[in-house]
């Protein structure tokens, strides 16, 4: 077998599994009924799937000097998508944009009423008035 078909196949391989892990995050995004389960779909796949059209793109190129360039890209989405989650998940939760129902647990719960009765004794509001 000659190599560049090899190197023609593994990258085929590569683009149609990651084409196929962001396909799937899009649909997630598209499809899950609650916050939580859509910034799931948005970040697990698509980093995959990120990562597998690089890869892809880096062995069609046949060049060392572009794949630098994709690997700062791929570390750039692996550090700064985790951290937006985040981000969301937490405005999410902090709006009630969650199902409740569909949360195994809610380990975030005493800690949030917790900072809320402190905010509320804070500024003179009794337990009532705080929401509790």
């Amino acid at each position: 077998m000659n190599p560049e078909t090899v190197i023609d196949a593994v990258s085929a391989v590569f683009m149609v599994t990651g084409a196929l892990m962001s396909l799937g995050a899009a649909i997630g995004l598209l499809r899950f009924p609650d916050l939580m389960s859509r910034m799931h779909a948005a970040t697990k796949p698509q980093v995959l799937g990120l990562f597998l059209l690089l890869a892809a793109l880096g062995l069609q190129m046949r060049s060392w000097w572009v794949w630098p360039v994709l690997v700062v890209a791929w570390l750039f989405q692996l550090l700064t998508v985790p951290v937006s989650a985040h981000m969301v998940g937490r405005a999410g939760y902090r709006t009630k944009h969650l199902h409740p129902e569909l949360l195994s647990s809610d380990e975030l719960e005493a800690i949030v009423q917790q900072a809320a009765g402190q905010q509320a004794a804070k500024h003179g509001v009794d337990d009532d008035e705080a929401g509790r």
